[in-house]
């Protein structure tokens, strides 16, 4: 079977939740998934739900992490204000309960004067679980105009001598004006949605260059990826590897390598760049090796006290989704298992069924160990990514509807 007719049935797949049927020598990405992890996994959604269903009426924020298993709030967002209105529309997505569309549509709206935030690459974060999710739900232009306003304020950030968009700080702040994340990778898609909407190739080329200069630098020859890679600003010259949230430069912050390896494989999907697809492979197989047997990663890979150190359910729940998005594309049958272990661990050893006080579903999330900020609390994307990993399995159309799994 030719590379082509195995991402064609793959894209086929992804866009209408059928099982692909490769011939017997290529692996199947899409095979029935057993009755007691359907159980387990709807348990699971049943659960988060359930929790969003309490909480919702009373949210007039954005929240951003728990203290003492309560949500704290942001007014504005801060990075993470997608991740609420998003988690509203699977919850609708799941329980077909309009309370959960109209929440989710409140909250979206309090994102609009971020819209022309320049001071951040989290753009895609805030805009694409929240306003393009709500276009493509709704049909409402309203969502759409406001996403491509955000993506407008995005590529500001780019740097075109380095052929990068600065994570950090505002465009005259000479502070972390070279420094690039992996976390970066999460936002092209934003990107790449103008550029379908708008007609525009600028806003793709830009997500393109970013994601090649960061497959140049950060992945090293065993797949791994440090948080951080600074640059000259001026010159645009590689300086060397960093990090803010990792252990150090040489480690592997596990949430990062999430981001790396659900990043890539999108890009991919957007533009059908074999090197591309093969940097997601290659940090996949990375954090799929250093999962440790209870399947919930470490907050950094590459720690000292790992494997027995403290757990980010949240790396767990973002890699899920991503190596469900590389069995897709890849049809490689060990992606998906991976990826359903992950997503019955979690569900199994790190939701909050056993508080009632808890507001969030998932707990054991570490928000940023080196700066002893949040660790194993609850963290709104791992509620979010949980339920998108889970919907990926039992309502993978419903899903597409949502974010578009579809493949060039």
């Amino acid at each position: 079977m030719s590379r082509r007719t195995v991402l064609t049935t793959a894209a086929a797949a992804a866009a209408t939740g059928a099982i692909p049927t490769p011939s017997a020598s290529a692996a199947d990405g899409r095979t029935p998934v057993p009755a007691p992890t359907l159980r387990t996994l709807r348990a699971a959604a049943d659960h988060a739900v359930a929790k969003v269903r309490t909480v919702a009426p009373s949210v007039t924020a954005f929240p951003v992490g728990t203290k003492f298993e309560k949500w704290a709030y942001s007014q504005n967002g801060d990075w993470v204000g997608g991740f609420w209105p998003g988690t509203l529309w699977m919850a609708w997505l799941h329980s077909e309960d309009d309370a959960f569309r109209t929440w989710a549509i409140a909250s979206a709206e309090k994102l609009a004067p971020r819209q022309h935030d320049t001071g951040t690459h989290d753009l895609g974060f805030l805009f694409y679980p929240s306003w393009v999710t709500a276009w493509r739900l709704t049909g409402d232009d309203t969502w759409r105009t406001g996403a491509l306003r955000a993506a407008d304020s995005l590529i500001r950030r780019y740097n075109p001598r380095g052929r990068f968009l600065r994570a950090w700080g505002a465009l005259n702040d000479p502070r972390n004006a070279g420094r690039v994340i992996i976390d970066t990778m999460m936002n092209l898609d934003l990107l790449a949605f103008a550029s379908r909407q708008s007609g525009d190739p600028t806003y793709l080329d830009i997500a393109v260059e970013h994601a090649r200069t960061t497959r140049r630098v950060f992945p090293r020859p065993d797949g791994s990826t440090p948080h951080v890679f600074d640059f000259d600003p001026d010159s645009g010259a590689p300086i060397g590897p960093n990090t803010v949230q990792g252990y150090s430069p040489t480690s592997c912050w596990s949430r990062g390598q999430s981001w790396g390896v659900y990043g890539f494989t999108t890009m991919y999907r957007r533009t059908g760049d074999p090197e591309l697809l093969a940097t997601a492979r290659h940090l996949a197989d990375f954090a799929v090796g250093a999962l440790t047997p209870d399947h919930v990663p470490v907050w950094d890979y590459r720690a000292p006290q790992q494997p027995y150190d403290i757990k980010d359910a949240s790396a767990g729940a973002i890699l899920a989704c991503g190596l469900l998005d590389l069995a897709a594309v890849t049809g490689r049958r060990a992606y998906r298992e991976t990826a359903l272990r992950l997503l019955t661990a979690l569900s199994e050893t790190c939701l909050t069924r056993n508080s009632a006080r808890a507001e969030a579903a998932v707990a054991r999330c570490t928000r940023n160990r080196p700066a002893e900020d949040g660790i194993e609390i609850s963290l709104p994307y791992a509620d979010y990514y949980l339920l998108e990993g889970i919907l990926r399995v039992l309502r993978p159309r419903d899903v597409d509807r949502a974010i578009d799994l579809s493949t060039v």
